[in-house]
């Protein structure tokens, strides 16, 4: 077997969150509907969890030792839809059926649906709470899983989310791990000082989670060697929940909708889909 240096296994994974970015776009244009800037400002990180960081077997989604995951914010499911495909959970070729009413990838996540999936979600703010009772069902049952949760920083502006993070480090769950899309921009809210910005949604969360008693980590949430570090130093600390702030930039990839939060939920058009492809084929 040939050995895969730590280098090729980055260029390998980044090749990957292109390939996802690309089906992203192809697939939200094809249904006419869906999520694009939050799709993509979380796509590293999920690549990142799914191809490296989480114990899981594609051909076998239930299994009970299996790492668990919650995309809080669910309305970036087609991003977590197209991860899941590549990870080999259903055909790639089933993207093309995303958000029709009889398909198995709705517009958020149906557990009851989809394998691969622990957690029907789309209600900002709940997620977290669902994957925190995984992690402490883990530790009463003494099973050796790790519980991994992305929420939004506009959903952070939910009391629940403070609820669940108050609960969490109450019960010293260091088999969890949350981690924050920090993209710094919400389809609603304050306006900025330019037409296509808004007020921050969450200042200074790394505070905010210290406080509650969590371990803090802040990272480039684009860089998928950091995300993996990040993942393995929460594997490392007791007694204590980790948190990762994970900057991103939503619409991560393609310049005209980098920063723009007109692309929250915005179906681009034939023309709009071939140039952020050919940004995209020339970021690989």
């Amino acid at each position: 077997m040939k050995t895969v240096s730590a280098q090729e296994k980055i260029n390998w994974l980044q090749k990957k969150s292109s390939e996802t970015r690309r089906l992203i776009l192809q697939t939200v244009h094809h249904a006419g509907a869906g999520h694009v800037g939050g799709p993509l400002s979380v796509t590293d990180l999920l690549v990142a969890l799914y191809f490296d960081v989480m114990n899981i077997k594609p051909d076998e989604p239930l299994w009970a030792e299996r790492d668990r995951f919650v995309l809080s914010k669910g309305h970036s499911a087609i991003a977590l839809y197209t991860v899941l495909a590549l990870r080999g959970y259903f055909p790639v070729e089933e993207l093309k059926t995303f958000d029709d009413i009889d398909s198995r990838l709705q517009a958020h996540p149906d557990m009851k649906l989809l394998p691969g999936l622990d957690m029907s979600t789309g209600s900002l703010g709940q997620g977290i709470s669902a994957a925190v009772g995984m992690a402490l069902g883990a530790k009463l049952k003494q099973q050796a899983f790790s519980t991994y949760c992305i929420i939004g920083d506009g959903e952070s502006q939910e009391g629940q989310v403070w609820e669940a993070a108050d609960v969490a480090a109450k019960y010293e769950l260091d088999n969890l791990v949350v981690i924050m899309d920090y993209n710094k921009l919400q389809q609603f809210g304050w306006k900025g000082t330019e037409g296509r910005e808004r007020e921050i949604p969450i200042f200074s969360p790394e505070d905010r989670w210290a406080a509650f008693g969590w371990n803090v980590l802040a990272i480039d949430g684009h860089d998928v060697e950091q995300i993996i570090e990040a993942c393995q130093q929460a594997k490392r600390v007791q007694g204590k929940p980790t948190v990762v702030i994970a900057h991103t930039v939503k619409g991560k990839g393609v310049s005209f909708m980098e920063n723009n939060y007109t692309w929250h939920a915005k179906v681009p058009y034939a023309e709009e889909l071939k140039a952020a492809l050919e940004e995209l084929d020339m970021g690989v």
